[in-house]
């Protein structure tokens, strides 16, 4: 299978190659498995080159200067020499919720996802017995604990009571997507806060640590009392956009509501310190939003939505269509979690967008692609991520 790649490198992705950098894809595209090829069959990628030397072949307009994360990262001098680091005492397992992305996250570490068994019964409860032993090992449990929310989290609290009781030295619940993490506060009397209750639940099951990617909010991390990487895919959106070589005077960054400023922000900042706009809504209950007007200048210029997560895509279709009625030539939808609650899909493929770029913490199923979709890969941040908690190496250097 043909893909694109980001930053110009490509590989062929065996079971023991640890140096591939798996690309940014296209949602139609099956999840690639260990000894797949990238040459010479269909191609369903998009070239992603984010290179801001080829000014001259893009009619003269200007380049997004944003280098890859992953360029940046490999030419600088290796903490810990990947080659002579040890892995035997490196345990990577998948839970059901999303296992193309945890096969991923194996291949970049080079590794085989360790057996485990997982089975439900005919009432519906979970059985989890790990494959082999893990005594005396470092383990990291992947999986997003997205729809079905609870039976997913369940999941997760099983697989970890089964590493613990196998005397793992340490467990990581690594969470692409956190569910109930926009449960982080109580806006009105008698309301419980569960993405509190979730990580102690998480605590109290036996994780020692936690590594999570893009939370709704910053406070969520302060929910657990134990340490807490949190990485941040913003950085896989902003090498694919770069590659699109929009000039940056057409650009502007757009918050969709008044929380997700401080993102949107940060996001322009990254794409060349870019304008940034905001659309000011009111949210009259759950999931159902109103949008009221927009801040900032957006006529005749390409608009990016940033946002955490599109769930039933009600906040992003409404921003998305005022910004048209104000004049904006495109819209650009970026988000990192795919929720894709209905109805979602009619909203996001009803024409008002001209891309819509996910990452794949949570899998897109089949039924829900549409032409607009595109889906970017995080297992290389994911992998990284975890080969640095799992030498004890800085993974803030990874943003810097």
């Amino acid at each position: 299978m043909r893909v694109a790649s980001i930053g110009q490198r490509h590989c062929v992705l065996t079971a023991k190659s640890h140096h591939c950098l798996h690309p940014a894809v296209r949602t139609k595209q099956r999840a690639l498995r260990p000894g797949s090829d990238v040459k010479g069959n269909t191609s369903y990628g998009r070239s992603v080159l984010c290179s801001a030397t080829d000014v001259s072949k893009g009619g003269g307009r200007p380049v997004l200067n944003n280098e890859s994360w992953e360029q940046t990262m490999r030419s600088a001098t290796p903490v810990f020499p990947r080659d002579s680091a040890p892995k035997e005492k490196l345990r990577v397992f998948s839970g059901t919720s999303n296992r193309a992305l945890s096969e991923e996250v194996a291949c970049y570490l080079g590794l085989d996802l360790s057996p485990i068994r997982i089975k439900r019964f005919a009432d519906g409860e979970i059985y989890v017995q790990v494959g082999e032993s893990i005594r005396g090992c470092d383990v990291f449990l992947v999986q997003p604990t997205c729809p079905p929310v609870n039976d997913n989290l369940m999941e997760l609290l099983v697989m970890v009571d089964a590493c613990r009781r196998a005397s793992a030295r340490s467990i990581t619940a690594v969470l692409p997507y956190f569910g109930y993490a926009r449960a982080d506060r109580k806006t009105q009397g008698r309301e419980s806060i569960a993405a509190k209750l979730t990580a102690n639940i998480l605590t109290e099951a036996g994780a020692d640590r936690v590594l999570a990617m893009d939370l709704h909010s910053g406070q969520c991390v302060g929910y657990f009392d134990i340490p807490v990487d949190h990485v941040y895919g913003d950085a896989v959106i902003l090498d694919y956009l770069a590659s699109k070589r929009i000039a940056t005077d057409q650009l502007v960054v757009v918050s969709p509501d008044v929380g997700g400023v401080a993102r949107a922000r940060s996001f322009a900042k990254k794409l060349n310190d870019v304008p940034l706009a905001i659309v000011d809504k009111r949210r009259s209950a759950h999931n159902v939003s109103e949008v009221m007007n927009v801040i900032g200048d957006v006529e005749g210029k390409v608009a990016v939505l940033v946002d955490d997560m599109i769930d039933t895509a009600g906040t992003i279709t409404n921003a998305a269509k005022v910004l048209r009625e104000q004049g904006a030539k495109e819209v650009y939808a970026c988000a990192s979690h795919a929720v894709f609650s209905p109805p979602a899909i009619e909203r996001l493929s009803s024409g008002v967008f001209e891309e819509v770029i996910v990452t794949n913490t949570i899998p897109v199923d089949p039924e829900n692609q549409f032409k607009e979709l595109t889906v970017l890969s995080v297992a290389n941040l994911l992998g990284e991520t975890i080969w640095r908690v799992y030498n004890s190496t800085s993974v803030q250097s990874i943003r810097e």
